[in-house]
């Protein structure tokens, strides 16, 4: 067996709570004090370079099944991979809809080890087909592995259904996802309901379409004692809601994407549909309030929100174009940009990315079993062209930007 040894890096570990500089020797992704009888291969100059975990991501679509016009299982398998990010939880709404059986998501997950070599965690379907008027199979998506059920961005038929479901859940111990949003508030609307949406005319989501949907849940939450996680937080109210919540003692968790924690609706300016994405970007206050969220710990973790598209599916007037943004090759630099302003240590933006999401999930023994290590140059400066992004969507507002801090290389434990 082979051996890397990675000289003066700084080792950023969230179960051991340690950030050091160390000359550090890793066996088949894992590290190791004692490889007697091994060789060492490869000898690499970490100076000023960081070493962490393998991430995980608790939310990110990768268009497979039946939009592989926008991405694969391959492709966006590579992109994480390649990014540092090994497990990946993607929401219950590809098309068609497979996320309500659980024999075919068995089959998912095998797919997404082969062709893209990451761990996949599908979200179940919380009604049939997201219809929202019957639950879904849930013992069936329990024994196909699912440990968390969503709705994802399907609204239910009523609110006894959604009780329905939560009971459901509870019952067999399955946490349920809220990416939480109002319909009758929303309605057709596609971006933050403020000064330039108005001027240019766009259909708003107000924050009261978030912040009304999370407030229903949390009550349907406390009387059924279900386990649940609000994903995709985009408003500052929502996360004061949370905080009380969490305060009575509920069983609520939540996330935000990273995007969220530094873009604006000013990047709507000019209907740059680039700048398009649901929830929508909100206001310079919202930012700060979700950038405080984190740092105080009501809100647990950071996801990519990935969802990468083709070239075609922003060419459409604004309000036409499908929103979403390509994350997972701007998700380190986001992160080195923390940093970088003082929000985090390097250690505690590590731990909202890789033991804070684990914790989530409730796989933090699996994760640490299975992890590997990614080695980060936050010094690097790179500029975001459609050749440098590995996704195969090309889909951010940060297109030809320059940003800075990459992976420059992720070693996966042998599986």
């Amino acid at each position: 067996m082979s051996i890397v040894k990675i000289e003066n890096v700084r080792v950023l570990d969230p179960i051991a709570q340690t950030d050091s500089i160390e000359t550090l020797y890793l066996k088949d992704g894992k590290r190791v004090t004692d490889f007697s009888g091994s060789e060492i291969s490869e000898t690499i100059n970490g100076e000023a370079k960081w070493l962490m975990p393998t991430m995980v991501d608790l939310c990110a679509r990768l268009r497979e099944p039946g939009q592989q016009q926008h991405g694969t299982l391959k492709s966006e398998g590579k992109a994480a991979l390649e990014n540092g990010i090994l497990h990946v939880f993607t929401p219950p709404d590809s098309k068609p809809i497979v996320q309500d059986n659980g024999a075919l998501i068995h089959g998912l997950v095998e797919k997404a080890m082969l062709d893209g070599g990451i761990y996949l965690q599908v979200i179940g379907a919380q009604t049939q087909g997201l219809q929202g008027q019957q639950p879904a199979n849930m013992a069936g998506l329990k024994k196909g592995g699912c440990t968390a059920v969503s709705n994802a961005n399907a609204p239910f038929a009523n609110d006894d259904v959604v009780l329905r479901t939560l009971e459901y859940a509870a019952g067999l111990d399955l946490t349920v996802v809220f990416y939480a949003e109002e319909p009758q508030i929303a309605k057709d609307g596609c971006v933050h309901e403020g000064f330039i949406a108005s001027r240019q005319g766009l259909p708003m989501i107000p924050a009261l379409a978030e912040t009304v949907a999370i407030a229903k849940y949390l009550l349907m939450v406390e009387a059924t004692k279900v386990r649940a996680h609000f994903g995709l937080l985009s408003c500052g109210s929502s996360v004061e809601l949370i905080r009380i919540a969490k305060e009575k003692g509920l069983p609520v968790t939540c996330d935000v994407a990273m995007h969220q924690l530094h873009l604006t609706d000013r990047l709507i300016d000019g209907f740059n549909s680039l700048a398009h994405v649901r929830p929508p970007l909100r206001s310079d206050k919202d930012k700060e309030l979700l950038r405080q969220g984190v740092k105080s710990g009501v809100i647990d973790a950071i996801c990519t929100h990935h969802e990468p598209l083709s070239t075609s599916a922003k060419m459409a007037p604004f309000a036409e174009t499908q929103p979403g943004f390509t994350a997972f090759d701007t998700y380190v630099p986001f992160g080195v940009q923390l940093v970088d302003e003082g929000l985090f240590s390097p250690l505690e933006w590590v731990e909202k990315v890789t033991l804070a999401p684990a914790k989530v999930a409730q796989m933090q023994t699996r994760w640490a079993d299975e992890s590997g290590w990614v080695l980060v140059d936050p010094d690097l400066v790179w500029t975001v062209t459609k050749d440098s992004i590995i996704s195969q969507g090309k889909n951010t507002p940060l297109i030809n930007g320059t940003v800075k801090g990459k992976v420059i290389r992720t070693f996966v434990a042998t599986r």
